[in-house]
């Protein structure tokens, strides 16, 4: 059984050997990467600090609704 074993070990291992993925190298120059960071960039820019819409709070910060029953509609 020992042998056994070690032979699947030795097939799954030759298997992910040929399916081994090398990177390539970036052939760009600087002023190309450079662009392409800019260019990649959200047009308003980097802000400073957490964004935190002050008009709209959390739905925990709200009162609960106490009315006892369902909303009625007019028919």
């Amino acid at each position: 059984m020992d042998k056994r074993l070690m032979k699947r070990h030795k097939r799954q291992v030759a298997r992910e050997r040929e399916h081994v993925k090398l990177s390539e190298p970036d052939l760009r120059t600087p002023e190309e990467i450079k662009a392409a960071r800019e260019a990649s960039r959200p047009a308003g820019g980097r802000v400073q600090g957490p964004q935190i819409n002050s008009s709209v709070s959390s739905f925990r910060d709200r009162p609960a609704n106490v009315t006892g029953s369902a909303a009625k509609t007019d028919a």
